[in-house]
């Protein structure tokens, strides 16, 4: 079963790439801010994501982008609580071309999840801690869009 946690619009800069490997193509897409919006602990909670993480990906050969980020969120009350998000990007090589090329397309006409990781020292939040959460994601031309979800 899954829970509803909030909804991420997590802002990107543009790729830094450091270039062709065997493996695909290796970058850096540094994240300069966004927003949060959800329920934890059966109250409203909104805040935003700070500026200073990244998400290292690979552009594999076969089209599919592996997603590894880590941000950090800051709850309005003061909370702070650490994301990592592994993940994937997949879609037919027509898709995944115009997403390379900032195009925004249709969130149904490709597959972008990530399994999602927390830290924080907020006590009332300790259960973030020993959480696995899934991120049905969107990529817009300047910032993903992340709605989470606590996996029971």
């Amino acid at each position: 079963m899954q829970n509803h946690l909030f909804d991420l619009a997590v802002e990107v800069g543009p790729p830094q790439t450091v270039g062709r490997t065997e493996a695909g193509e290796r970058r850096c897409v540094p994240i300069t801010g966004g927003s949060l919006r959800g329920r934890l602990n059966g109250r409203e909670v909104s805040g935003r994501v700070l500026a200073g993480g990244a998400d290292w990906q690979i552009l594999r050969p076969d089209g599919m982008a592996d997603l590894d980020a880590r941000y950090m969120l800051a709850l309005d009350d003061g909370a702070q609580i650490e994301v990592w998000s592994r993940g994937l990007r997949w879609g037919s090589p027509e898709v995944m071309a115009r997403l390379a090329r900032g195009e925004t397309v249709p969130p149904d006409a490709y597959y972008m999840r990530t399994a999602m990781r927390f830290e924080t020292a907020a006590a009332d939040l300790q259960w973030l801690v020993h959480s696995l959460a899934v991120g049905l994601g969107e990529r817009q031309p300047d910032k993903v869009l992340l709605k989470v979800y606590a996996v029971d």
